[in-house]
């Protein structure tokens, strides 16, 4: 939808709709508005059925499924999403007023972030943000995640149930055109091992440590203000191991072709160094910057395969504006990064 429901804000209230993912049966629009007078952000969140969207974005119930409708509004609700990572210094928008509406959805009300988008981060930028991820989730090992099933809305497992939901149809076509042309054998061969061996990767995460993950941490979803940096959206935030949140942001920042690639070694460098230091005295430096590796490899194996399976037609990828063929190579080093990280971390 264009514009908010009128009685959210009215007709004469300026309304502008924000980039989001209209896959997500979650969302049902976002939009940067006025609530009494001040700057605002508008975010309706739907219930199961009341959003459109394929079966792979599809909102559910279940208070721990990886994309439980009500998870941020809980967030918010509760105080986590603005307090949990107080540690590291970076915060949440701060919530105005959430209402629960007649039809089943909840408008969330946010106070507007001001600054630089998450995509004009420099390296620095994302250096320190690590940093501050990194003693966050330090803080979170000391004691906190234990006590957080307190919350019965946080996601239980995100990373095995959101990575599996993905939808690949076997068998993947590895020697499709399209990536013939642009990736070599050699990486093809890598992710196609990445793919087949998904099982055993996944299981290999599960024995890191764990602490409390937003578990989509990537340009979209920040905002450098002059006060430090926003990380915004907590639809997904529930235990997960160390490394997740770390190893998306430096994929991430160049999967959908939003920051120059060639920045990638420079930000996988600097991140991975920010992040082990946020972590320093909490965990061993050689075991976090082989969970960012391992949780990377986690994260993505199912993205080549979904892009093969989808080769020719439309990609469903949100962000990404390029054609197949730019895309296809525009991800190439990024999947070299992702393949290498695969064969450092599990063989």
């Amino acid at each position: 939808m264009t514009r908010p429901p009128a009685d959210l804000v009215p007709a004469e209230v300026p309304a502008r709709p924000l980039a989001h993912n209209p896959l997500n049966g979650v969302t049902g629009g976002i939009w940067r508005t006025r609530r009494a007078g001040r700057p605002a952000v508008l975010k309706l969140v739907a219930p199961p059925g009341a959003g459109a969207g394929p079966a792979h974005w599809a909102a559910s119930d279940d208070t721990g499924h990886w994309n439980y409708w009500r998870r941020e509004v809980e967030a918010y609700r509760s105080g986590l999403a603005t307090t949990c990572y107080a540690d590291g210094g970076l915060v949440a928008p701060d919530p105005l007023a959430i209402d629960d509406r007649p039809d089943g959805t909840v408008a969330l009300w946010l106070s507007e972030a001001v600054g630089r988008p998450g995509a004009a981060g420099t390296v620095s930028d994302l250096a320190d943000l690590a940093r501050r991820l990194g003693t966050a989730h330090a803080a979170w090992l000391a004691g906190s995640v234990p006590a957080a099933p307190r919350y019965d809305w946080l996601a239980r497992d995100w990373l095995r149930h959101y990575t599996l939901s993905r939808p690949v149809t076997e068998p993947v076509p590895w020697d499709h055109p399209v990536a013939a042309a642009t990736w070599p054998v050699s990486l093809r061969d890598d992710l196609r091992r990445l793919w087949e061996r998904r099982q055993a990767v996944l299981a290999a995460t599960d024995r890191l440590p764990r602490t409390l993950c937003h578990h989509d941490v990537w340009p979209a979803n920040l905002v450098f203000a002059d006060g430090g940096p926003v990380l915004l959206d907590w639809s997904f935030v529930g235990p997960g191991p160390i490394g997740e949140d770390a190893a998306n942001l430096i994929l991430d920042t160049f999967f959908d072709g939003l920051v120059d690639v060639a920045l990638l070694a420079d930000v996988a460098d600097a991140v991975v160094d920010g992040y082990v230091d946020g972590l320093r005295g909490a965990v061993d430096p050689a075991l976090v910057a082989s969970a960012v590796r391992l949780s990377g490899a986690a994260k993505y194996f199912w993205l080549a395969p979904v892009m093969l399976n989808r080769a020719g037609g439309a990609t469903g990828q949100t962000y990404d504006r390029r054609d197949e063929a730019a895309m296809f190579a525009g991800r190439r080093p990024v999947l070299e990064l992702l393949a290498r990280w695969a064969t450092t971390a599990v063989g």
